[in-house]
Formats: C-alpha cells, sequence, structure tokens
C-alpha cells in the first residue's frame, strides 16, 4: 500500500514539473534603426521580433498558426509555418528566434515570418474595417519579458482593433495587455474582428 502510494506521489510530482516547464520569450517592436523605422511606419509595416530561450527548446520545433475571431468567435486557423515537416528546422541551441511582418493596404493583411533557416510564404486576410484601425501588439508591454509555456500552444501577437470608450477614447494597449485569455477579447473589449498568433513547441 505505501509502494503505490509513493509511486503516485512521484507520478504527480513528475507530471506537475512536466507541465510547468516554461521557456522566457522576449518581444522587440519595429526597427532597430530609426530611419528604418520611419520608412517601416510609412508603409504601414509592423515587426515584432520573437525571442525564445530555454535549455529545453533545442531538438525541438514550433509551429505558427493565425486564428482569426468575428463577434466573439474562432472563425478560421491557418498554419503559418510548421517546422517538425524537416529535420532542417529543428531548434540546434538554446535560443531561437523569428521576425514577423505585416502590412495592411486596400483592407488586406498582409503576414510573413522571417527566421533563422526559413521565409514563410506571405499569406492575405480579408479586413473589416479600414486602413490604420489594425495594429500589431504583443502581450509583454512594460514587462522585461513573459514565461510561455513549453508543451501548450500559446498566443505570441494580436492584431487587434482599439476597445472603443463612452467618451470617444480607443485604446490598443488596454486589450493586448489586459492578461484577459485572447479568445475573449471579442466579448469583454466590443472589438468584433480580430486575429491572434500563436505558437507551439513540439
Amino acid at each position: 500500500m505505501k509502494k503505490r502510494i509513493i509511486l503516485i506521489a512521484i507520478l504527480i510530482v513528475s507530471q506537475l514539473n512536466y507541465s510547468q516547464k516554461t521557456v522566457k520569450m522576449v518581444t522587440e517592436y519595429g526597427a532597430k534603426n530609426r530611419e528604418l523605422q520611419e520608412v517601416l511606419s510609412f508603409e504601414n509595416i509592423g515587426l515584432e521580433t520573437l525571442n525564445f530561450e530555454s535549455s529545453e527548446i533545442k531538438g525541438k520545433y514550433y509551429e505558427i498558426n493565425i486564428k482569426e475571431y468575428k463577434n466573439g468567435k474562432l472563425i478560421k486557423t491557418k498554419s503559418l509555418f510548421e517546422g517538425s515537416d524537416s529535420e532542417y528546422f529543428k531548434i540546434d541551441s538554446t535560443f531561437t528566434s523569428f521576425k514577423f511582418f505585416t502590412k495592411m493596404e486596400n483592407n488586406i493583411l498582409k503576414t510573413y515570418l522571417k527566421g533563422k533557416r526559413f521565409g514563410s510564404r506571405q499569406e492575405y486576410f480579408d479586413l473589416e474595417e479600414g486602413n490604420g484601425k489594425y495594429v500589431l501588439k504583443d502581450f509583454q508591454g512594460s514587462k522585461k519579458f513573459l514565461n510561455v509555456p513549453l508543451n501548450e500552444e500559446f498566443p505570441i501577437l494580436a492584431i487587434i482593433t482599439a476597445t472603443k470608450h463612452k467618451d470617444g477614447s480607443g485604446s490598443y494597449c488596454e486589450v493586448a495587455q489586459s492578461e484577459i485569455s485572447p479568445e475573449k477579447f471579442g466579448e469583454k473589449f466590443n472589438i468584433p474582428h480580430y486575429f491572434i498568433i500563436s505558437m507551439q513547441f513540439k
């Protein structure tokens, strides 16, 4: 009986350790060169660099998806990158990073990923509101980094419109840094249409 209890305890602790493993994620907005950033802003191009660091990611792959929400409901999920199709894309160190680009023009969203060993296809999505209404935002805000789960899918970026206040003002950061589950943005902040970019290590 005691052996059984000890075995169950070990299994529970092992499961907790497995589920609690995290990866350090640091997001960097825009280009480091000021003049280049001015050009990106002029062309309405969004850029986020995402950096991941952990001894646990070496030897793994990752997958990146974009999820589209309308009226609070998920209507479409599309793969932007899936690395496990080839050994070439296996992470070979304790650090990996990639850049995520967006361009919004003529009510069309264009996305592109650029990593150390790959460049993704350019993908296109229809926008519900005019250009300039949608903004690429990260979830890090004023924090230096975020800990994201190693063994689960997690959100990394959002493409959103602003939440509107009664006085006519609006806010993007209030939404992205709210710590509300991204799946609830539409319901909580009355945003009818938005996108969430998610990632998972495999």
